[in-house]
């Protein structure tokens, strides 16, 4: 069965331009522009992911995903022009699953949609043990699999060597702390780490940057923490 998608904002554009992406994906799409048609929406439908803009005209988003978060459950993905990090910690911390800022690339909004419905799905399927070792790993939009040994990033493969597909790996098994260049460099290469180990990881890194499309300023995957070593949050 198609799962349904609720879009909440009030620029129509924005709406009508999402639809087109995920209707192709196979969803099917609800469309409210306030929050009144969001919540009976909510009430006749069974919504099973929602994508709330913040700035609506009769109550701002952060509200009205407490107002669901009352009773119901699905994933909640904030849309929002804002970009300070407090608007997205309220978000998270309200009950937001996601966070996407504007302007976006429509196949990202997609890949997060995939990447929350399959989280939930995960997490309320009682025949999956959490003690399983993990084949593969979505994160915001980047899809990695090492049983077939494929990198994808917004639907599209990315070409990885297989030392670049090890240091992927090992940071996204890693996910949400800060990796050494010692660790990652023995745990990879499996040799011991010398001084000039740490640019044999810091070139390594570059090139995965460079194919992942990373900004050298503000990568979205790959964080340096300086003096310590690498994180994908």
């Amino acid at each position: 069965m198609n799962k349904k998608i609720l879009i909440v904002d009030d620029e129509k554009e924005i709406v009508d331009l999402l639809e087109v992406y995920l209707s192709n994906d196979g969803y099917s799409v609800y469309k409210c522009y306030n929050r009144l048609e969001a919540m009976k929406c909510i009430k006749q439908s069974q919504i099973d992911l929602a994508i709330l803009d913040i700035m609506l005209p009769d109550i701002d988003g952060f509200r009205l995903c407490q107002k669901i978060r009352e009773k119901f459950y699905f994933p909640i993905i904030m849309l929002t022009a804002k970009i300070e990090d407090s608007d997205k910690i309220m978000g998270l911390t309200i009950g937001a699953d996601d966070y996407i800022t504007k302007p976006f690339n429509p196949l990202e909004v997609v890949a997060r949609v995939k990447t929350q419905l399959r989280r939930y799905q995960s997490y309320n399927s009682p025949n999956l043990s959490q003690s399983e070792e993990k084949d593969e790993y979505d994160i915001r939009g980047l899809l990695i699999n090492r049983v077939s040994h494929k990198c994808y990033l917004y639907g599209k493969e990315i070409a990885l060597t297989p030392l670049e597909f090890s240091i992927l790996w090992y940071l996204c098994e890693h996910q949400g702390k800060v990796v050494a260049s010692e660790e990652l460099f023995e745990a990879v290469w499996k040799e011991k780490y010398l001084r000039n180990s740490n640019n044999t990881v810091m070139a390594h890194i570059g090139r995965l940057r460079e194919k992942l499309n990373e900004p050298s300023k503000n990568p979205k995957f790959i964080k340096t923490v300086w003096g310590v070593g690498y994180e994908i949050e």
